[in-house]
């Protein structure tokens, strides 16, 4: 990641209004990291079939119409609006049929018109269809009840899918199936997207057991790589897991070196709290730009936020608390759009759900709060919540029984039973 022309963390710091990073509202944290990430650099052609999930460079531009002619949205019987009567049935006779792909090419006199399928080319001078469920056959003609269509139904014109010199696609679109379709459309057999992120991550702690190891007294295996992989994942980047590394000066610094070496974007989990080793802090600060933040959110509010370097090459730092669920709320909360962005998307606001709190919620003022819940339909056709248990943040459980976060706003007090909570879905996390 080319890094020659980003601001300073301290130059950042003073555009965020209010910042303050013992006390730092989740809002001001967001705005922070969205000065900080850098896009990549580099475009690659893909076939089209090899573009889902990635990041569109340019915008697309149609260079036809599509449709590229007026035709048929139903099976049924193509005329002329006008000559639909007034008060009552109208009686045309069918002077031939029209097929998508093979439209009908003969003239078409007043009071006659063509039997069509869906697709088809409107003849010339028709611009209405009825469908063939409206209309009664007899022999060679067709009778069509009165009020069965209006002039100009049923016709898709040239076009009004897409006009030739429009936008198709804008660039930073994460392609998705409806856009490979769209594209498809258009006849590009290749399109432009920016290259994969590449993201590294590790876990710190003495603790601390990979899968597969012996679990001594007092140690736990540890599942945030695990999480951290899920998510990483399902935004499309490309992943260097670089397994547990010991509480040790010299292993720590090996691996902030070789991630910010070979990576964009380097997660860390644990080691950034008050009392963990200071070492790794040490660590992170003496290879580069680094904040430690206290970040007024629950789950998570130790964070570590920067650039690192080594052997010419920067990385953008996250470190995230050592918790598993600290893990999943942070990512979700901050890192996830910054990868995004980072990737070359243009990131969306997340849909947010209301729903009935089924339960009072304690929550303090002053920071933004994050509780695992179920979202059920309600009998009144909205939705409810409820809190999964203990909200505990090494309490990994509860997150994988959850189907969404509350989000419970830094401003907001306790929830009533009934009161209407925003709830972050997870099903809409890509």
């Amino acid at each position: 990641m080319n890094d020659k022309t980003l601001p300073t963390l301290e130059e950042i710091s003073s555009c965020v209004n209010g910042y303050d990073p013992n006390a730092l509202p989740v809002a001001q944290a967001r705005e922070f990291i969205a000065r900080l990430v850098p896009r990549v650099e580099g475009v690659e052609m893909l076939a089209l079939r090899s573009a889902l999930g990635r990041v569109l460079a340019r915008d697309v531009i149609s260079d036809i119409n599509v449709p590229s002619h007026d035709n048929s949205a139903m099976d049924g019987y193509a005329l002329r609006g006008t000559d639909l009567a007034a008060g009552g049935d109208t009686v045309l006779q069918v002077v031939g049929s029209g097929l998508a792909g093979d439209g009908y090419q003969g003239d078409v006199a007043p009071g006659q018109c063509v039997r069509i399928m869906t697709g088809a080319t409107m003849p010339a001078g028709l611009d209405t269809v009825v469908p063939q469920e409206f209309v009664k056959v007899d022999g060679d003609r067709v009778v069509i009840p009165a009020g069965a269509v209006k002039p100009g139904e049923n016709r898709r014109l040239a076009g009004e899918d897409l006009a030739r010199g429009d936008v198709a696609l804008a660039a930073g679109r994460v392609l998705r199936p409806a856009d490979i379709g769209m594209l498809a459309s258009l006849g590009r057999a290749e399109v432009p997207v920016w290259r994969r992120l590449r993201v590294a991550f590790f876990s710190t702690g003495n603790e601390l057991r990979s899968i597969g190891e012996p679990l001594d007294p007092g140690c736990v295996y540890d599942s945030n790589r695990y999480t951290l992989w899920g998510m990483l994942q399902r935004l499309g980047v490309d992943v260097l897991d670089m397994g547990v590394v010991r509480d040790d000066p010299q292993a720590l610094e090996a691996a902030f070196r070789e991630a910010a070496a070979n990576a964009d974007v380097v997660i860390t989990s644990g080691g950034v709290s008050v009392g963990e080793a200071d070492y790794t802090k040490a660590i992170m600060a003496r290879l580069g730009d680094v904040l430690f933040w206290r970040i007024a959110m629950r789950p998570g509010r130790p964070m570590a936020i920067g650039r690192i370097e080594t052997g010419g090459r920067g990385a953008i730092l996250f470190g995230l608390p050592g918790n598993p669920v600290a893990v999943m709320v942070t990512f979700y909360a901050l890192v996830r759009d910054a990868l995004l962005a980072m990737s070359g998307a243009t990131p969306a606001p997340l849909p947010m759900l209301r729903a009935a709190s089924v339960t009072p919620i304690r929550k303090k003022p002053g920071r933004t709060e994050y509780q695992r819940g179920i979202v059920t339909p309600a009998a009144d056709g909205g939705w409810e919540v409820r809190i999964t248990g203990s909200q505990g943040s090494g309490i990994l459980r509860s997150m994988s029984q959850a189907n969404g976060l509350v989000v419970l706003a830094h401003d907001q007090g306790n929830v009533a039973a009934g009161e209407l909570v925003d709830v972050l879905p997870f099903d809409g996390l890509i």
